[in-house]
């Protein structure tokens, strides 16, 4: 286990569901990817994110699916592409993420606690 938080500094990661409206490929990045486009809701808006998701899911698999994903770190260049969020899942052996998602559907940009 790495080092223990604070329950304070719990409270700073904004975790949110969103809606993959857009999956693109992303032959430009150097680990295989697709670029995401999710939909948090009217507050939070439309944000990208990079994600090395390409051994589980195709493209199809991803469009319409609810994501639980970070949205306030920093946003990071992944070669030609501004990641502004980062979505999360579990990594497996050989790197096999799996996402996280909400059991049922939910409404867009809600918090995750």
């Amino acid at each position: 286990m790495e080092e223990l938080i604070t329950w304070k500094d719990f409270e700073k990661v904004e975790m949110r569901v969103g809606t993959i409206i857009e999956v693109n490929d992303f032959p430009e990045a150097r680990n295989p990817a697709y670029q995401l486009i999710i939909d948090f809701g009217p507050e939070i808006g439309i944000l990208k994110s990079s994600a090395q998701i390409t051994k589980r899911y195709s493209k199809n698999d991803l469009l319409d699916k609810q994501v639980i994903a970070v949205i306030n770190f920093p946003k990071k260049q992944i070669a030609n592409f501004m990641s502004e969020c980062l979505v999360l899942g579990s990594v497996g052996a050989g790197n096999d993420i799996v996402l996280l998602q909400p059991e049922a559907k939910v409404e867009n940009g809600l918090r995750v606690g």
